[in-house]
């Protein structure tokens, strides 16, 4: 686990540590995808073509994981 936060097992949160983690997991996701496309459009204008294709790429996987991630929870928060 990581030192960012206590872990309190949900007695305090509500919120089970596996389910936080699933949370901040997504929120991350969906954070990277938004930087990586400031960084995509730095890269595009500096003309460097082959920086902007691995932003690009790394943006999809970003939006996929947190596709994925958003499927589970939803299942996991019907489930409780």
């Amino acid at each position: 686990m990581s030192n960012d936060r206590p872990a309190d097992g949900g007695a305090i949160t509500g919120t089970t540590d596996k389910n936080y983690n699933l949370i901040w997991f997504t929120e991350q996701c969906l954070n990277n995808a938004l930087r990586l496309e400031a960084y995509r459009k730095d890269a595009e204008e500096a003309g460097d073509t082959e920086l902007a294709e691995l932003f690009t790429k790394a943006q999809a996987d970003s939006q996929k994981g947190a596709q994925i991630a958003q499927k589970l929870l939803a299942t996991r928060l019907k489930e409780s």
